[in-house]
């Protein structure tokens, strides 16, 4: 099966292109329904300036949230079109237009962090920054001295560090203080997974890998699915799945999962779909197993979503 993954390419990484603005609630929802009534809303300005009621840095950032969540992406024949997973969750009868279940937040995350062109920097910080604990200037240092080490082509320094106070911002629940804006406050859906933490009375932020109970099993199937797809294997070991190979997708970073919560997760991956899945050990290696590498991974989500129904 196809993957809608990409292995990490150091000639394809990209940096600001969300015009500052950090992704909120309504702007996937909005964006992909004028685009699935109009396919050339965002070649026209104008007209999509009046349609989205925003400014047109607005209407270039939601254009870039759509493609770096993957619900839109560019085809060399048709353009910009519609992904699978775009039309399943935000077409008008999709499964979760209005993002009213939290699964559909981890999927988004998940959508964004591996998407190592379009959104580099969100890919770098949840699958290759491993530091729990760390000022907003140590994980900026460490993105540019990544992107100086790793990638091909030029990258501004300035507008590279200030990826990491996009990321921030759209993860961490605020500081609130005189100077925060309150609709920045509300409307960061990302925030709500509380992956990274500001602690109190320091500069300090903190992103610790955890049980994750609200993290549902089926959107573990979706992400496992894709990078069997990715990798072109029916067979990947635990350990491949929580830390990825060498600037590789890493399921367990993705979603801050400790070594024992993701096994616990497999496990439940397993008995959810028998007929999908099983873990073996192999010379004291414990090993998952696809078993049938036909099946979609939106039937993952699918028989979830048609179960919360």
């Amino acid at each position: 099966m196809e993957s809608s993954l990409n292995f990490f390419n150091k000639q394809k990484a990209s940096f600001g292109r969300h015009e500052t603005f950090a992704l909120r609630y309504s702007w996937l929802t909005k964006g992909f329904q004028a685009f699935d009534s109009n396919k050339a809303i965002f070649s026209s300005p104008d007209k999509s300036i009046i349609e989205l009621g925003v400014g047109k840095n607005m209407v270039n950032a939601i254009k870039y949230w759509l493609r770096a969540t993957t619900v839109l992406k560019d085809d060399t024949a048709e353009g910009l079109i519609a992904t699978p997973i775009g039309k399943a969750i935000f077409s008008k009868d999709g499964w979760d237009p209005y993002l009213e279940d939290e699964a559909t937040i981890w999927l988004i995350h998940w959508l964004l962090t591996t998407n190592c062109e379009l959104a580099s920097a969100w890919y770098w910080f949840f699958n290759c920054f491993h530091k729990s604990e760390f000022t907003s200037e140590e994980a900026s240092e460490a993105l540019a001295d990544f992107v100086r080490n790793n990638l091909s082509g030029k990258h501004s320094e300035k507008t590279v560090k200030h990826e990491i106070a996009m990321i921030l911002r759209m993860y961490s629940p605020p500081r609130i203080n005189a100077n925060t804006q309150l609709e920045d406050s509300l409307d960061t859906p990302l925030s709500s997974l509380k992956l990274v933490t500001a602690a109190e009375g320091s500069r300090l932020y903190h992103s610790y890998a955890s049980g994750q109970l609200n993290l549902p099993t089926s959107v573990i199937g979706y992400a496992t699915n894709e990078v069997f797809n990715l990798r072109r294997t029916d067979i990947l070991s635990i350990n491949d799945l929580m830390y990825g190979q060498t600037n590789g997708i890493a399921i367990g970073s993705v979603f801050r999962l400790t070594e024992s919560a993701l096994l616990a997760k497999l496990e439940n991956l397993v008995r959810a779909y028998p007929a999908s899945f099983q873990i073996n050990e192999t010379a004291g290696i414990n090993q998952l197993s696809r078993i049938d590498n036909s099946v979609s991974s939106l039937d993952f989500l699918s028989h979830y979503y048609q179960t919360q129904a």
